[in-house]
Order: structure tokens, then C-alpha cells, then sequence
């Protein structure tokens, strides 16, 4: 077995995440983003809009400002020129995946998700999945208030809609989304709206002869060990949420077959595996903002083993007990964890505010440096975002250096 450094094994996780190469020069194209999409596997979705969707920022930490209509078409809209990439499922969490990927996530590899307590309901009133299926059928794609509307099933009550009291249709909705019956046709808003997999998905997808629960397994875990580059069993589980015998017995095979890697990393305490395709250089230069559900540190106790990084979101915790912040983002500059910043985009302000910015304790990078390299991220992150100007608060250790390194720059300067 091959022994590697915790520093190789850094820098052979950042490049499979797409941090060993250089941001496009000129505009960011659909192939560009095509190809990050193959790489990552995974886009994370989720609802919380404080600075940008958490779906947008993986791409823009990684090419730099690009075009959101490239996601959202390739997410939600189809044609012949331009066929649909990705499709939603419950993959790590909600996410946007490759469509081909379809058939490993419904294939029996993965465990059911919460939308299994949804079941008495579809078995109590096979009507109702009937009744909603028709009607997705004849409007789709549509939101459940409008099917409740039209099927006459519209809730009433304070907390009607909220997560705690869905109502019939939107469990139905969601059960048939888990179980494959349905999926996303686009978003409003960010809204949900349902339609059925024929009408989604490439018909070379639908067509595909379905695959055996094992050989998903496998393919799963492979798309893990690629997206990850070097990783434990509970990490190539994690990505996308298999379970433990089923991912054990994944990685077995794999093995078996020269498609992972066992390797010891020097201050690992746990088993590693490598794909053979991970490239480990000999040098990361990059920088990058990274939202807290960005694929590289979603992971918490993986990111503090390789960049000795404890992160937690304190979305959750109340004000008053926030270490850094309510939406705080690691701050990546070369192979390092160096900093954290609070933000929030202020749209009607037009600004982009720092709350709160704050230096890694112990790293070997001058402060200035990285408030420089900060400042250039964050004007560029405000431009992308279609916003005037950075503002400062007056939280942290960075926050001073950071407001000097800004003002040296006009806030409508080239980046």
C-alpha cells in the first residue's frame, strides 16, 4: 500500500475538485461548465438566498464570474440544440446531477430517503397518486398549490404550506418525486415545479436498461473517488449517502478490480482510497469564497482533517451565540483554509456587505496578502452578483485590513 503526505493527499482533493487549474480566460461557456459538472457529480441545493443559492457557488468559486443562465438552463430547460444536463434528485442531499446519473440514484444502490413516511399516505389513498399524476400530465410543469386548486384539496390554517404541516398534495408530490415518478421540470422563484421523467429526462436516459443495485453501487462510489480524489469509506458514503454495507461492499469490488486505491495518509486515522485518475501536483495556486454546502468542506469532519479547519454553520444558532456569523464563507487561497467571511448580499442597497471577515489563527500567510486576495474575490463575487460595492462591518480580525485593501481599489474598478 502507498504511503502519501496529509499535504499530497490536500492537494490531490483540491485539484479533483477543480482547483488545480486556472479560472477560464475570457466568458465562461456551457462546455466549461459541462465539464465542472463531470467532475463534481453533485450540485447542492438549498433554499437559503442571504448572499446567492447555495447551487450558483460552486461554479463561480471555481471559473470565476460566469453567466447563471448557463446553470439554470442546463438545470431546467431543454431543446434540441442544447439538451438538459442536469436533473434533481436526493442524491447527497437535494442536488442537481448529471442526467445519466438517473438510473444509478433509482437502481435500488441507494437507501429510501425521508419521503418513505410519505408511503402510508400513497397506500391509504392510491386516488390521490392517481389524481396528481393526471394532473401533472395534463399542466406540468406545476407547483402542489396549484394542484391543490385544481383537484380541490387546497389546506386551510395558519401554518398551511409551512415544512411541519404540508399538506396531502405536497406529500404526495414529494413521494413521487422520491420515488422517481416525478421531478423537477424548472424552478419559479425557486419553487418546485413537478413534472413527469418523460417529459425531463433525454429519452436515451428512459430507454437505458435499468442496472443492477450492485453495479450502481459501484458506479456511485467510482463517481465519489473521482470527485474527491483521495478519501475514507464514510466519505465516499457521504457524497451520496449510501449505505454502509452497500458502500463497503462497493469499495471491496472497486478494489478488486484496479478501480480504487487503498493508500495510508500520514495523519489519517482511518483507511484512504484513491481513484486512479486523482492527479496530485506539486503545487496549488488558486483562490476562492466557498459556500457552506460547496462539495469540498460539506463534509465537516473531512475538512478539518485535511485543512485543520473547524467549521460549523450557524444558521441555527441563535444571534447572540454566532461565533463568525449567520452565513459565513471559508475563505480558500492557494491549499489553505485562511480565513472566514460573513456575507450578505444587500439587493436593494446594491451591496454586497462583510459583516464580519476573520483570519485563520496559526497560518503562515500574511494577513495583508490575504486581505488583498480577499478583497480582489469579493469585488469580483459583488460584480457577479450585479452589485455596486463591497461594504464592510466591524467584526474580526480581518475587517480592518480588509477595509484598506478595498479602498485601494474604486468600487467600479476592472477585476
Amino acid at each position: 500500500m502507498e504511503t502519501i503526505t496529509g499535504a499530497g493527499a490536500r492537494r490531490a482533493v483540491l485539484a479533483a475538485q477543480g482547483f488545480g487549474e486556472t479560472r477560464p480566460v475570457g466568458p465562461v461557456s456551457r462546455r466549461h461548465l459541462g465539464r465542472l459538472i463531470e467532475r463534481l457529480r453533485l450540485l447542492q441545493l438549498d433554499s437559503v438566498n442571504v448572499a446567492v443559492r447555495a447551487h450558483y457557488m460552486p461554479a463561480f468559486s471555481r471559473l470565476g464570474a460566469y453567466p447563471r443562465g448557463l446553470l439554470d438552463g442546463a438545470a431546467w430547460a431543454h431543446s434540441a440544440r442544447q439538451p438538459r444536463l442536469l436533473v434533481e434528485y436526493w442524491a447527497h442531499e437535494a442536488c442537481l446531477l448529471p442526467v445519466r446519473d438517473w438510473p444509478l440514484l433509482h437502481s435500488g444502490a441507494k437507501r429510501e430517503g425521508w419521503w418513505r413516511h410519505y408511503r402510508e399516505l400513497a397506500e391509504r389513498e392510491p386516488g390521490l397518486i392517481e389524481d396528481v399524476l393526471a394532473a401533472v400530465k395534463e399542466v406540468g410543469p406545476v407547483g402542489a398549490g396549484t394542484l391543490e386548486e385544481m383537484l380541490g384539496r387546497t389546506p386551510s390554517g395558519p401554518r398551511a404550506g409551512s415544512w411541519w404541516n404540508r399538506s396531502d398534495i405536497k406529500r404526495t408530490c414529494e413521494y413521487l418525486f422520491g420515488t422517481g415518478q416525478l421531478t423537477t421540470g424548472t424552478r419559479v422563484n425557486f419553487q418546485r415545479l413537478y413534472d413527469l421523467p418523460e417529459r425531463v429526462l433525454p429519452p436515451e436516459v428512459l430507454a437505458a436498461p435499468p442496472i443492477d443495485a450492485d453495479e450502481a453501487a459501484r458506479g456511485l462510489v467510482a463517481n465519489s473517488a473521482a470527485a474527491l480524489g483521495v478519501a475514507t469509506e464514510p466519505e465516499l458514503r457521504d457524497y451520496y449517502r449510501l449505505g454502509p454495507h452497500t458502500c463497503r461492499d462497493a469499495i471491496r469490488e472497486l478494489v478488486d478490480a484496479g478501480q480504487l486505491e487503498p493508500v495510508e495518509v500520514r495523519g489519517w486515522n482511518r483507511a484512504g482510497y484513491r481513484h486512479p485518475g486523482a492527479r496530485m501536483p506539486r503545487k496549488i495556486t488558486t483562490r476562492a469564497l466557498l459556500c457552506p454546502f460547496d462539495p469540498l468542506i460539506w463534509e465537516r469532519a473531512r475538512t478539518e482533517r485535511i485543512f485543520d479547519f473547524r467549521y460549523r454553520i450557524e444558521i441555527y444558532t441563535p444571534a447572540e451565540r454566532r461565533e463568525h456569523g449567520y452565513y459565513v464563507f471559508p475563505f480558500l487561497l492557494d491549499d489553505a483554509l485562511v480565513g472566514r467571511v460573513d456575507l450578505k448580499a444587500d439587493r436593494v442597497n446594491r451591496v454586497l456587505r462583510v459583516p464580519g471577515a476573520f483570519a485563520e489563527p496559526g497560518e503562515a500567510v500574511p494577513i495583508a496578502k490575504v486581505a488583498a486576495e480577499l478583497a480582489d474575490e469579493l469585488r469580483l463575487m459583488a460584480s457577479w452578483l450585479e452589485l455596486d460595492d463591497v461594504v464592510v462591518g466591524e467584526r474580526g480580525d480581518l475587517i480592518a485590513p480588509l477595509a484598506r485593501a478595498l479602498a485601494t481599489r474604486p468600487a467600479n474598478s476592472s477585476i
